[in-house]
């Protein structure tokens, strides 16, 4: 690091690749696929116009992504009905994952465009990442690789069985007794 940069050599790869073509879309497929395949895909919940799926590529445990269940690669096409159930899941699973994981913090965003860093751009989602204190240390940044405490299975198993046991309403989330909507 000089100047105040940090040097991300690794990353050119990704930066300077061309869009992949393909005649369907990993998000679709797993929307559409049949209900007994949910924990197959990591789909852990089935809402009126967004699901939510664990990210199977994650920046750290328990990163989930909110999508719309049409194909839709904007924040102009969503309804406002559409609007309403992303921000309301977005503030259902913020508050389950720091009930769940105690976090710190989290990482909520939307990358709109691949030059914006969506490595699927043309489906709309909002990841939710969970932050640690402490939580980069030298793997990620000169090893390139992230090291995540818990398999991804498990991290499934765990979310699932609290939306199972809190699951959201239509009235807003709720998940414990101290938050309040």
């Amino acid at each position: 690091m000089t100047s105040g940069r940090l040097y991300t050599p690794w990353r050119m790869k990704y930066v300077a690749s061309t869009r992949k073509k393909t005649d369907s879309c990993v998000f679709c497929t797993h929307w559409n696929d049949s209900q007994e395949r949910d924990r197959e895909n990591f789909l852990i919940y089935r809402g009126q116009t967004m699901f939510v799926v664990l990210n199977i590529f994650p920046y750290n445990t328990g990163h989930l992504m909110i999508l719309p269940c049409q194909h839709l690669a904007t924040l102009s096409e969503i309804t406002p009905d559409m609007q309403l159930e992303l921000m309301t899941l977005t503030t259902y699973f913020t508050e389950l994952l720091d009930d769940l994981m105690h976090p710190d913090g989290f990482n909520i965003g939307i990358n709109i465009g691949r030059a914006a860093g969506a490595g699927i751009d043309s489906h709309l989602h909002v990841h939710i990442v969970p932050r640690w204190s402490g939580d980069n240390n030298f793997m990620p940044v000169i090893g390139e690789t992230r090291v995540l405490p818990e398999e991804l299975s498990d991290t499934y198993d765990r979310i699932l069985k609290w939306v199972q046991q809190h699951p959201p309403t239509s009235s807003g989330p709720i998940i414990g007794a101290d938050h309040r909507y």
